[in-house]
């Protein structure tokens, strides 16, 4: 598995983490916000009233209303990227990661209006006569671009797991172990027959059941987030400071966070955001291409609100929640994952200003880094490590603590081998303090807050809507890219295989599927962000004919 990491260590550092793609996804969407006059500040009122159902026909052309469509698309993008993906991005790229997010989401308004609308143009009927749209139907129907819609439609199979489906399971599952107790393998299983009884159904059964949780579930994480806020409140100011302090200079170290620069908070931010609300992703537009409508750009700006609900308004909540309480600077007891650990040689603090800049130039892997990977052995006696003067374990990019070293869930006692800084004998767990990340991450900040210890609870059953609902959503993107590619008797087949990849990703490592899920990302979004800038010309014709008409 840590080859399988390092292979999506390496496509991520060329495609999603490379210094060119951020400025791709940000430049798209500077380029539709200019030309086309900044239509989230211009329609962003008018994209209320179109949701509250103006000019709806009943007999217009489609599968669901446009609030449906919006909740539909709105469950495939609130999920564990509010929760988890926040959590993951102030971890590696500091409070700075968050105004980038913004960015991302503002920019994404005016890219998210332009592919839903092209797709809800080009949308078709398909075979079992249900709607069926998405990049792939403007690629060949408006670009004439057979084979970038094949390309497309292949990673939006490869995305539905990478994005929909693994990183959701595995946030719900590690976050019912925290706060129940619940082995992951048993949440998972519960889930995948909960989640194959409801996409079996279809998109009848998918949008009452996005509809539903979508509004409630919003409600519920807004409750337990002002309560953290509010009770920390005197650190809301200072948060925000974090977060634009930090925007071109940023994160020096604090607490057990080693620092983190300009662009890994550019890079980290775009990225997380670009997972968050999914705008140049290519995925709402597929589910927005079965709202009932006549005209496109309608749909269109229903679509603009998304990233506005999704990144501004509940990634926002996320994270002044975890930057007021001050968990992002604290060591938590927890599990060590391989993929998340290095043992250095030698000693040392990160309390220590000259051991952070070294530890720091480890981390970004500088080519001039004093810091070397141990190799020998550890010396453990009924749990403990003995021979710490040897050695520094790095877990979630900090110094760990209070390290335990178990077998089989017992204390463990003999030699423990080390190898280019990994450990080397199998069935080795190791426990201790160290920074956590992701949905771990949220769930204790959550703690801070007026509920107290029940806050993770919140954060628990939040997840597990958000999640569930996303990996529900993505379900439908997956099977009308089947549709597109094989035809719809491979639907069925395609399901099987979700639910069953949902149950493995419950167990499986999450700096993995976190990985995983930044790859998959972007091997959608390019081709998408390709295909919207070439029908440019077309989709501004759209939006013009659509004032005049429309909006008078």
């Amino acid at each position: 598995m840590d080859s399988f990491n390092n292979i999506l260590l390496g496509l991520d550092s060329l495609l999603g983490s490379s210094p060119w793609f951020p400025f791709v996804l940000l430049g798209v969407g500077m380029f539709f916000t200019v030309y086309l006059g900044f239509p989230q500040i211009r329609f962003f009122k008018h994209a209320w009233i179109v949701l509250r159902g103006k000019n709806e026909r009943d007999n217009a052309p489609g599968d669901t209303s446009h609030f449906q469509a919006l909740s539909l698309a709105l469950s495939g993008t609130i999920g564990t990227g509010n929760i988890g993906g926040v959590g993951l991005a102030i971890y590696i790229g500091g409070p700075a990661a968050l105004f980038w997010m913004w960015m991302t989401a503002f920019l994404g308004m005016a890219t998210k209006l332009t592919e839903v609308t092209l797709s809800h143009k080009y949308r078709v009927v398909a075979e079992n006569g249900t709607m069926a749209g998405g990049p792939m139907y403007y690629m060949e129907r408006g670009l004439k671009m057979h084979w970038l819609a094949i390309f497309f439609a292949i990673a939006t199979i490869f995305s539905s797991f990478g994005t929909g489906n693994m990183p959701q399971i595995n946030n719900i599952a590690l976050s019912v172990q925290s706060t129940f107790s619940i082995a992951p393998i048993i949440t998972g299983a519960v889930l995948a027959v909960i989640l194959g009884l409801v996409i079996v159904g279809g998109i009848q059964r998918i949008k009452i059941v996005a509809a539903t949780l979508v509004p409630s579930m919003a409600a519920l994480y807004l409750v337990g987030a002002l309560s953290v806020i509010l009770v920390n409140y005197e650190n809301i100011i200072p948060s925000f400071g974090a977060v634009f302090g930090g925007v071109f200079n940023g994160t020096s170290a604090v607490g057990g966070f080693l620092g983190a620069s300009f662009a890994f908070a550019f890079s980290r931010g775009v990225n997380r955001g670009l997972f968050s609300n999914e705008a140049g992703q290519g995925s709402a537009p597929i589910a927005h291409a079965s709202a009932r409508a006549d005209e496109p750009v309608s749909e269109g700006m229903v679509s603009l609100l998304e990233p506005f609900i999704d990144t501004i308004v509940i990634c926002t909540l996320t994270g002044l929640v975890i930057l007021s309480s001050g968990a992002w600077i604290n060591k938590y007891e927890n599990e060590f994952q391989s993929a998340d650990m290095a043992i250095l040689e030698g000693v040392y603090s990160d309390q220590d200003e000259a051991d952070q800049a070294a530890l720091y130039s480890y981390l970004m892997q500088d080519s001039d880094t004093t810091v070397s990977a141990f190799n020998g052995d550890m010396q453990v006696v009924n749990g403990a490590v003995i021979n710490t003067g040897d050695f520094t374990m790095l877990h979630a990019r900090s110094v760990a603590e209070d390290i335990v070293i178990t077998e089989n869930g017992a204390h463990y006692s003999g030699s423990v081998p080390v190898v280019d800084g990994a450990i080397s004998q199998e069935g080795i767990t190791v426990t201790g303090k160290s920074l956590v990340h992701s949905s771990a991450l949220t769930t204790i900040a959550f703690s801070y807050g007026l509920f107290g210890d029940f806050g993770p609870y919140i954060v628990t059953f939040s997840l597990v809507l958000f999640a569930f609902s996303t990996a529900i959503a993505w379900s439908y993107y997956g099977d009308r890219a089947v549709i597109y590619l094989v035809g719809f008797k491979w639907v069925l087949p395609y399901r099987l295989v979700y639910c069953l990849g949902f149950f493995i990703a419950s167990f499986a490592d999450t700096t993995i599927v976190w990985n995983f899920a930044a790859v998959s990302v972007v091997l959608m979004a390019l081709p998408n962000l390709f295909g919207i800038f070439l029908l440019r010309k077309e989709m501004k014709t759209l939006v013009n004919d659509y004032q005049e008409s429309q909006m008078k």
